[in-house]
């Protein structure tokens, strides 16, 4: 039976999400948790589990597709990971996996990770998927038949003509260009948040920083990375549509807008002309090149990675998001939760109006969609749990801090559905949606809250979905309208929880696949696996050849919990205050301070 969630004038009502891949009358699963539907799996693609992922156990024909080169290689830059995955002939199955943990500094005020640590963490993930292919296959790859590289969005990378980096790499996270933003906003009459790359370059030209007259190509990271390994300055256009608005008739930078914006900065930064500066613009199914000889030393120091590989287009974390979750058609959308929190929406019209709370984006085929971006996700409740597991080690019961984090959000389950009177802001950085400049995460309680580890759970969770659901209540009033909602993320790795409080809070089925937890590094691989094989277009090729019998949990929302998430969403909202007044008056112990943040 279909059910549909619509926009309306009210905006406690239910978003407008609708769910028609589920019939209403199949089995429930019996669980404490709100319902949820696994859908029939193919057996071929379930064979064995890591971590979220389907992964070949050990066969001759696994270890011959390695050995002849027929891998597909994925690298994702997350950040507070480094990931890499390898699949086969059947971009379903993962051959190998590895990561890199590592984390941003904060530097001249500005949030950063050196170069010397992008690649450090990339040869470490990759050489971690290299000694799980020989533990699981008995084989290392000598060389790949494609692969593609992903990593978070935005941000500004500026080279000279000498290809030096010219200042530290600025991540999405700083929020230091309320000026530029608000001042490009309006020229474009197009919403650019404050993370986006011609954000960051307008900035640098306000505040007449020295090195804006030297540049001479500005990228993404996943753009950087891919010009490394491949010689090629090129970008996929869900990435480049982070750096600067795309033309939906033509797949590449608005024309229009990029020369009003030459003309803007015609005096202030002479010379500078914007379309010289950008990646050129690919969309998905398109070669991007090889990797050459020096990309593939840089990628395996020990020289046994042959050079050679087919690139797909580099794409931003949130593309390789829809890919891995099969919503790059319109009417599909996803949430992305990590570090950040984000929910994408592929369009069928434009937009009737800007809204500073949505970003305009494209899927890696290049159809418009809309995105509500939070640079605060699941990293406050990560240390929390963190503290807790600290906690059962003094306590003389040691847990890793998986089981730890699993048994904090069962706890969850049983708290109150308004959390008990308990709010967290979960907010480490500025939160543009909410107004907030900087962050400062807070917990707090009234003397008469039922102060609870299952209401603090539940509170912590509730904190990670909160301001995403008030940039979704804005996209409600556009009357977008969506047929299916996937997840993804390490949160939802445990079952039932997340996942039920976050349908709650929509107010809508939530479904989540089986590569829910390392859903970039998979993602990217599979374009590259499609750069090779373009013969339908995206959203045909990843339903028939990637997803088809895919198993997919979803959980319907529980009306108890929708009524105390509205709740604890009202008294949020009107608690804000109390946020603000943190940012105010308790000054960082850093010693190098964040620049003043503006809001957009």
């Amino acid at each position: 039976m279909k059910k549909e969630w619509r926009a309306t004038d009210d905006p406690s009502a239910a978003l407008p999400f609708v769910d028609v891949g589920v019939d209403e009358a199949s089995p429930e699963a019996a669980t404490t948790s709100a319902p949820r539907r696994p859908s029939s799996p193919n057996p071929e693609f379930v064979s064995a589990s890591h971590e979220g992922h389907v992964v070949n156990t050990p066969s001759t024909e696994t270890a011959a597709a390695i050995s002849s080169g027929r891998g597909r290689l994925g690298i994702e830059l997350g950040s507070t990971r480094i990931k890499a995955c390898l699949i086969g002939d059947d971009p379903r199955n993962v051959l190998a996996l590895g990561s890199f943990s590592w984390e941003n500094t904060l530097e001249e005020g500005f949030w950063t990770y050196s170069l010397e640590d992008v690649w450090t963490g990339i040869q470490a993930a990759y050489a971690d998927l290299v000694a799980d292919s020989e533990r699981r296959h008995g084989v290392k790859p000598r060389s790949l038949q494609s692969m593609g590289v992903s990593a978070m969005m935005h941000g500004y990378l500026a080279f000279d003509n000498e290809d030096d980096l010219l200042v530290p790499f600025r991540t999405w996270r700083n929020t230091t260009t309320g000026q530029a933003a608000e001042e490009l906003s309006d020229l474009f009459d197009v919403n650019i948040p404050l993370r986006w790359s011609i954000a960051h370059l307008h900035q640098s030209i306000l505040n007449q920083e020295p090195h804006i007259a030297r540049v001479d190509f500005m990228t993404t990271l996943a753009g950087y990375v891919h010009w490394r390994l491949t010689g090629r300055k090129v970008l996929g256009v869900g990435d480049a549509s982070g750096m600067f608005p795309i033309d939906p008739a033509t797949h590449t930078y608005d024309a229009g807008l990029m020369k009003r914006y030459n003309t803007l900065v015609a005096d202030t930064a002479p010379g500078l002309e914007l379309d010289r500066l950008l990646p050129e613009v690919l969309v998905a199914g398109e070669s991007a090149g090889r990797l050459t000889e020096e990309g593939a030393l840089l990628l395996d120091p020990t020289g046994r990675l042959r050079p050679g590989a087919i690139f797909c287009p580099p794409e931003g974390d949130a593309g390789t998001g829809m890919v891995a979750t099969c919503s790059v058609a319109p009417r599909t959308g996803h949430v992305s939760a990590g570090t950040s929190i984000f929910a994408m929406v592929v369009l069928e019209r434009p937009l009737a109006q800007m809204h500073h709370e949505l970003d305009l984006v494209n899927t890696p085929a290049g159809a418009s969609v809309a995105m509500v971006h939070c640079n605060n996700g699941a990293s406050e409740l990560a240390a929390w749990a963190e503290l807790f597991t600290r906690f059962a080690s003094a306590a003389g019961s040691p847990v890793d801090s998986d089981s730890a984090f699993n048994v904090l959000l069962q706890e969850a389950l049983k708290g109150e559905t308004d959390a008990g009177g308990l709010l967290t802001y979960n907010h480490l950085a500025g939160e543009p949606i909410v107004g907030l400049t900087e962050g400062r995460p807070l917990f707090v309680r009234t003397p008469d809250s039922n102060f609870t580890l299952a209401n603090f759970m539940r509170a912590q969770v509730y904190g990670v979905f909160a301001t995403l659901i008030l940039g979704m209540r804005v996209l409600a009033t556009e009357g977008v309208a969506i047929d299916t909602m996937f997840a993804h993320g390490g949160m939802f790795r445990t079952a039932g929880v997340a996942q039920r409080f976050l349908a709650s809070a929509f107010n809508a089925p939530v479904s989540v696949a089986a590569s829910a937890s390392e859903g970039g590094a998979w993602g990217i691989a599979v374009l590259s696996a499609f750069a090779t094989n373009p013969v339908d277009d995206l959203d045909q090729f990843l339903r028939t050849s990637v997803f088809g019998g895919a198993a997919f949990e979803t959980t319907d929302p529980d009306p108890a919990d929708t009524a105390g998430f509205a709740a604890y969403l009202d008294r949020y909202s009107s608690a804000l205050e109390v946020q603000r007044a943190a940012v105010d008056t308790l000054d960082l112990n850093s010693k190098e301070q964040p620049h003043d943040r503006d809001q957009e």
